[in-house]
């Protein structure tokens, strides 16, 4: 019998309502830090996978100018053979012996046009060349950054599961009777939650646009439950529900909350409009959609349902720290 066990069933009932609070309470702040710490994890695989695009279309490009060099220097060979064949004596000096001089004059321009050109190509592919591999010492350089960050975010999605475990930990502390108790806390929650959240959805807010396509699609989402790395379309997490929202509006955003804090036109908190991506932590971890009337749309944390929730400066312990519009 654990000390928390051993204590609750003799407090007053106010006292032990108290302590189940505490507990519910706890609970809530270890999942909101497990989903932050996740989100994050989100935004180190977008990065991820930008770079390694990005470092791909450069693998292609010096495949391309490696056939182009191939052929220039098999170009340049036969040259030398010629000269080779001649004696060492060039072609222009050959021609300039011949018996019809007006096939020297006819020629040696062109000889003058294509040593020329052949000078220029392998000038750009000299100096293409040390662009790309520049360009990909970069590219290797910030591909091993972001893999060393997602290793480190990984470390953070280990914790957010610790957070959780911790969570279960602080439950499992409780007697059956107190795990039901609580457990009716949270279903009469999510019921109180969900029962707001369908009458405010009720209530015609005549948005147009892309906001109001944004809106109303996360609204058919209301009551489904929230998901490390779930873009529906049972289960979502904040940056998962915003992308897909505005994907039904035509808009293209990445599966991060951080990343899609960079998409849009920056909005002051004061000039708030329904439909507007909010922002909250520092590193941004997590997203909703303003709904208008001090009120947002979102999938709030493990353990919690898509609902629409009051909007404030702050969302937990992270503050807002931005609003994009599209």
């Amino acid at each position: 019998m654990t000390l928390m066990s051993a204590l609750l069933p003799v407090l007053a009932p106010a006292q032990a309502a108290q302590s189940l609070a505490d507990v519910r309470a706890q609970v809530t702040r270890l999942q909101i830090e497990a989903s932050a710490a996740a989100e994050a994890g989100q935004q180190a695989q977008v990065e991820l996978g930008r770079l390694s695009r990005k470092l791909s279309a450069v693998q292609q490009q010096d495949s391309q100018q490696s056939t182009s060099m191939a052929g220039l220097k098999k170009s340049l060979g036969q040259i030398a053979r010629q000269q080779y064949q001649t004696n060492g004596i060039s072609e222009g000096m050959t021609l300039l012996f011949s018996s019809d001089p007006s096939l020297y004059l006819q020629t040696a321009g062109t000889l003058s046009v294509i040593t020329a050109k052949k000078t220029l190509q392998l000038t750009r592919y000299t100096t293409a060349e040390q662009r790309l591999h520049a360009t990909s010492l970069t590219l290797n350089d910030q591909v091993a950054q972001v893999a060393a960050a997602k290793a480190k975010y990984a470390k953070q999605e280990a914790l957010a599961q610790t957070k959780l475990s911790q969570a279960e930990t602080l439950l499992a502390k409780l007697t059956k009777d107190q795990r039901d108790a609580l457990a009716k806390l949270q279903a009469q929650q999510d019921a109180a939650d969900q029962q707001s959240s369908l009458a405010l959805a009720s209530q015609s807010l005549k948005i147009s646009g892309r906001s109001g396509i944004a809106i109303r699609y996360a609204l058919r989402q209301l009551g489904d439950r929230y998901r490390f790395g779930a873009a529906g379309i049972v289960y979502w997490d904040c940056s998962g529900l915003t992308m897909q929202a505005y994907k039904a509006a035509g808009v293209s955003l990445p599966h991060s909350a951080a990343a899609q804090a960079g998409y849009g036109k920056r909005v002051p908190l004061n000039k708030l409009l329904p439909g507007d991506l909010v922002f909250f932590g520092r590193p941004i971890s997590h997203v909703g959609i303003y709904y208008g009337h001090g009120k947002m749309l979102d999938a709030p944390h493990s353990g919690a349902r898509v609902r629409i929730e009051s909007f404030s400066s702050w969302f937990g312990r992270e503050k807002f720290v931005a609003a994009r519009r599209f």
